[in-house]
């Protein structure tokens, strides 16, 4: 296929070249994530260790990541009854990516993901749609944290 070469040719690399014992995806396991407060915290660190594959190297992690959110539910949308029709819930994370042996912050970087929720007449289908957003952002914010720090572990050991 005429693809394959043009790739290489630009320099272009996969990032996960080497799958499970590549250089990204063992420096991926090479990180503990702190705890994380609230439900929102809870959610994206399970997320996080689910996709960095944390502890599976079986030694002391490499780096530590330290994460903080900021969680709102905003309602917008006003109808004629001046009743909320819609929110707005928004996830933000500010983490670290910390080297352990030298308490060095080796990556200092923010990650957010927004949900538009439509309000209806029932308290319990909002209710349960707000938590269905809240489930979706983590994953997303995780998954958004994990890229970065990948791509910063990818500097570190591939050249």
């Amino acid at each position: 296929m005429l693809v394959t070469p043009m790739l290489a040719g630009c320099g272009l690399h996969p990032m996960y070249a080497g799958g499970g014992n590549g250089a990204v995806a063992r420096g991926l396991a090479d990180v503990q994530v702190s705890a994380i407060e609230g439900r929102a915290g809870w959610l994206v660190r399970n997320a996080l260790v689910d996709e960095l594959g944390s502890g599976k190297g079986g030694t002391a992690p490499r780096y530590r990541l330290d994460v903080r959110l900021d969680d709102k539910l905003e309602g917008f949308a006003l109808l004629s009854n001046d009743t909320i029709g819609r929110e707005r819930r928004t996830l933000r994370a500010r983490y670290q990516l910390v080297n352990v042996s030298s308490g060095e912050v080796v990556l200092d970087a923010t990650a957010g993901s927004d949900a538009g929720i439509d309000v209806v007449s029932s308290d319990y289908a909002t209710i349960a749609a707000e938590q269905t957003a809240l489930e979706n952002l983590s994953k997303d914010v995780a998954s958004r944290i994990v890229t970065s720090v990948a791509l910063r572990l990818r500097g570190d050991t591939v050249q």
